[in-house]
This record gives C-alpha cells, sequence and structure tokens, in this order.
C-alpha cells in the first residue's frame, strides 16, 4: 500500500470537508479550495479524519493514491494557514508596484512590464524590490511566482533579475583582461 496514501488527512476545527462524487470540498472561512480525485481514488470522513482508499492495486493507482492524498493535505493546510512565495527583485532601477489586479515591474526594458495577478492569488509588494505570492492553492502560488520570475530570470554575471529570496545564484567570473606583460 502506498506509504503517503494511506497515512490519514486530519481536519482541523475550523475546516469544513464535504465530499462529491469526483472533488473533496475544503473550506476555512472565507478560504476555499476544491480538490480533484483521480479516478479509482474515493474518500471518506472518519471522525476528524480524511481517509483516501483506491478500488485496484496497479502502480499507477498506488502513485496516484498517494498523490491525490499529498494533494487534499495540502487543500487543508492551504485554507487554514495559506502558502507564500517570496521574491527580491535585483538591479539598478528595478522595481515593483501593485496597482488594483496588475503587478507593474520596472525590469530594465523600454517599457514597463504588466502582470495581470489571477484570481486567488494576492500579492504584496513589501518593499520597491521584495514581493510576496500568497494564496490558499499551492500549485497556484508556485506557478504565478515563476511566472513572475520568468520575466527577468537572473542572470550569471552580476546576478540581475528576479529570484526567490531563498535561491543561490550561481555566479560566473567575467571576462579576463589581458595582462601587461610586453
Amino acid at each position: 500500500m502506498s506509504r503517503i496514501g494511506k497515512q490519514p488527512v486530519k481536519i482541523p476545527q475550523d475546516v469544513t470537508i464535504k465530499l462529491e462524487t469526483n472533488s473533496v470540498h475544503v473550506s476555512a472561512g472565507k478560504a476555499q479550495i476544491r480538490t480533484p480525485l483521480p479516478k479509482g481514488i474515493s474518500a471518506k470522513v472518519e471522525g476528524d479524519e480524511v481517509i483516501l482508499t483506491r478500488d485496484r492495486d496497479t502502480k499507477e493507482m498506488r502513485s496516484l493514491h498517494g498523490l491525490a492524498r499529498a494533494l487534499l493535505a495540502n487543500g487543508v493546510y492551504g485554507v487554514t494557514s495559506g502558502f507564500k512565495r517570496e521574491l527580491d527583485i535585483v538591479g539598478i532601477g528595478y522595481r515593483a508596484q501593485v496597482a488594483g489586479n496588475k503587478l507593474q515591474l520596472s525590469l530594465g526594458y523600454s517599457h514597463p512590464v504588466e502582470f495581470a495577478i489571477p484570481g486567488g492569488i494576492e500579492i504584496r509588494v513589501e518593499k520597491q524590490t521584495h514581493l510576496v505570492v500568497s494564496g490558499v492553492d499551492r500549485h497556484l502560488v508556485g506557478q504565478v511566482a515563476a511566472n513572475i520570475r520568468g520575466l527577468r530570470p537572473p542572470e550569471p554575471y552580476k546576478g540581475k533579475g528576479i529570484k526567490y529570496t531563498d535561491e543561490l545564484v550561481r555566479r560566473k567570473a567575467g571576462k579576463v583582461g589581458k595582462t601587461a606583460a610586453a
């Protein structure tokens, strides 16, 4: 049996779980998320836990069992605590600001770059060079952060660009000039 899939998902006090045919609806307060269940995986609530079971024991079903359990656990964690990714903008004149539902970035191009903020995602600009992407859906938070980083990934010579706060940019040596030997 899948080691991850067979573990039950604990349900905190303020979280409500609603089982649907092919998905599980998780909500707490205003935050809510729908986690799809793969075909052949079923869920049942027992007390303060959700237990996922599979109907066949093939390699594919075992992997989907673990995946479904991990996605459900991420949904429960997301509605209670939320997920966030932090980004740093490195470079002279590089800055960001939020205007309505758009993120406006100055990234050294001849024009400002506008990034539309999707629903369910909150972007805070703590300094002009530090962004915090947060939301309930772990996948969406990571994808939005990756899309923002992709607008100007860090370059290896000076380190300029958008990088994750915990990311180490591997630096390269520049050109080596001629020696003054004559």
